[in-house]
């Protein structure tokens, strides 16, 4: 990865998701490099999203054992931003200037914590720069 990264859910999973090889591989490719290089991160919002779509809508959902093995391999090897208040107010000043959702505005308001230059995302608007971040579809 050439700029530190944040990772959104959507990357995570993909990796699971063998409806689509292409984005599978290529999200593989990106938390394995991620984990490898340690220039790649994500939040606790990430984390917690993944968990609750593994459990409730992947078609076969993880069980308790395959949840604490990926949380313990991945999920908070990446983990560096948690909630407090600055957090908070600054999704609210994002989302007030661009108009995003609110998860979306805590999940750039992350990124830009971690110092992250760019956000990995097929979620929102590619190519976009949000005080100093860019949104790169990593699919495209």
């Amino acid at each position: 990865m050439p700029a530190k990264s944040f990772l959104d859910t959507n990357v995570l999973v993909y990796t699971f998701d063998a409806t689509a090889p292409r984005k599978r591989e290529r999200a593989r490719e990106i938390v394995a490099v991620a984990l490898q290089s340690g220039r790649a991160c994500l939040s606790y919002q990430v984390a917690q999203e993944f968990l609750n779509v593994a459990t409730t809508k992947f078609a076969t959902p993880m069980d308790p054992a395959e949840c604490r093995d990926y949380l313990r391999s991945v999920l908070m090897p990446l983990c560096r931003i948690w909630p407090d208040e600055d957090l908070y107010v600054h999704a609210l000043s994002i989302q007030a200037v661009y108009r995003y959702g609110w998860y979306d505005s805590l999940i750039l308001a992350s990124a830009k914590r971690a110092g992250c230059a760019e956000l990995l995302t097929e979620d929102m608007q590619a190519d976009q720069v949000v005080e100093g971040v860019r949104i790169v579809d990593p699919f495209r």
